[in-house]
């Protein structure tokens, strides 16, 4: 199967729950990069390296932050493309989903087949596979998922824009067979 990222996806955000716990973190390292280098003045090697250390931390919780917007899901012709940062990037053709319903949930232990994308420890959009699809974690590992649970800033459009994709998926006319001869 050939998907085409490049044209006419849809994206669907996810990111925008995360806002307050990154501003948050970046105030915290903030607060104790202020309070270290007060603590460590004493320490003339330990006191220019504190700010250091506390703009990389800074510039690492943006990075995060900023991996999340820019990397969407995505709704093709073809697949709904899955992400969560860095950390995730799961493909699932149209033709899997057997069903797709917006259901805001706490994230909790999964059972083997099921995958959860989290944001904020919670999740709003439930897909049902009538197949298995291959989600390869970050470290290298496989398995196999046919529950997938995951959050969208916007979860009802997402599986109203979902629905009928899957439709239109399966009811695109058979190719002619050509003529007869």
């Amino acid at each position: 199967m050939r998907i085409n990222w490049a044209g006419g996806g849809r994206v669907f955000g996810y990111a925008r729950g995360r806002r307050a716990l990154v501003a948050g973190s970046a105030l915290a390292c903030v607060l104790e990069t202020l309070t270290l280098s007060v603590l460590l003045r004493y320490s003339p090697v330990l006191h220019q390296l504190v700010p250091f250390l506390g703009l990389f931390a800074v510039g690492a919780v943006a990075a995060l932050h900023a991996s999340s917007v820019a990397r969407p899901h995505q709704l093709d012709r073809d697949a709904l493309r899955l992400r969560r940062a860095v950390r995730a990037d799961l493909v699932i053709p149209l033709g899997r989903i057997g069903s797709a319903e917006g259901e805001s949930r706490t994230a909790r232990r999964r059972a083997d087949g099921e995958l959860d994308l989290p944001v904020g420890f919670r999740t709003s959009v439930t897909l049902q596979l009538t197949e298995p699809v291959t989600h390869f974690t970050f470290v290298g590992g496989r398995r196999a998922v046919d529950t997938v649970r995951f959050h969208a800033d916007d979860a009802e459009r997402l599986v109203e824009a979902l629905v009928e994709a899957v439709t239109r998926a399966r009811t695109v006319p058979s190719p002619s067979p050509g003529r007869p001869g």
